[in-house]
């Protein structure tokens, strides 16, 4: 059994929830109540200051543009199926995008975070050469 002493020492503490950060569960900590009791701070004209805390914003990810590179020896056919393969376009959108790559070298087919266009740069690059297309596809960041 707990001693009457233990007791009250436990009492002189308050849980108060205290949020870490946005993605972190909150979590539990332990603040006197001698802390909580505290007069609360007033400026030269008597009136209650109010503190308040300031979060960090945090900055969006780069985004990166996938680019589809023009060659001579692809079919058109096949960078049409690409783009709604791996870019979900529709065949009249793709169509235009491959006329756009065909007559300006290059064109931008998706702007993506960093891991997804670099997964498509890849899964564009490996499906090209496992059918025997030179099609080349890049990624840059948008500026």
């Amino acid at each position: 059994m707990s001693s009457p002493s233990f007791l009250r020492s436990k009492l002189r503490y308050i849980r108060v929830l205290k949020n870490t950060c946005g993605f972190c569960l909150p979590r539990m900590q332990m603040l006197p109540l001698t802390h909580m009791m505290a007069e609360t701070p007033k400026d030269d004209d008597g009136d209650t200051i109010v503190v308040t805390e300031t979060k960090p914003k945090t900055k969006r990810p780069p985004l990166y543009k996938v680019l589809l590179l023009n060659d001579d020896y692809t079919p058109m056919e096949f960078v049409v199926h690409v783009l709604e393969r791996f870019f979900g376009l529709s065949h009249a959108q793709s169509f235009e995008l491959m006329l756009t790559v065909h007559k300006k070298g290059l064109a931008v087919v998706g702007v993506f975070s960093h891991e997804i266009a670099e997964t498509k740069v890849a899964q564009v690059m490996d499906y090209a050469r496992r059918h025997q297309h030179p099609l080349q596809c890049t990624m840059e960041k948008e500026e």
